[in-house]
């Protein structure tokens, strides 16, 4: 009896951590390229044309691409603002960092799922469009 309630124990201790590691693996990317940022210094965005992601400006020069998981038309209209909220402290550093939708000021604010933040170098920030740039 006791036997197999080690060997049952030790299936499910084996089962879980299985299960858990791809969770973990997907939940924390690499982040040596990443910055890190904090949400107070976040100054500015704009939307890309198609909808898909965001560009945030944060500080006087720093430049972030927040990717989309899917398009997010209501970015699009006119006089909407972003509502962010941050989950634990105010540094961003991964995108279940950041809860992130946008309102028009009326009725139910529409939510858009950052899948990456993406720092763009001092040259890729230039080569941005006037229209895109935050």
């Amino acid at each position: 009896m006791r036997r197999s309630l080690f060997a049952l124990t030790l299936i499910g201790l084996t089962a879980t951590a299985a299960l858990a590691a791809p969770v973990a693996e997907a939940q924390h990317k690499p982040v040596a390229t990443r910055q890190c940022f904090s949400s107070h210094d976040w100054s500015g965005w704009k939307a890309s044309p198609d909808s898909k992601s965001i560009y945030i400006r944060v500080g006087v020069s720093r430049i972030y691409r927040l990717d989309l998981s899917q398009a997010c038309p209501a970015l699009q209209g006119v006089s909407v603002h972003l509502v962010t909220r941050t989950h634990g402290s105010p540094w961003i550093c991964h995108p279940l960092d950041l809860d992130l939708k946008v309102s028009d000021g009326h009725g139910f604010a529409t939510p858009c799922i950052v899948d990456d933040i993406v720092p763009l170098s001092e040259a890729e920030a230039k080569a941005l469009p006037k229209d895109v740039r935050p």
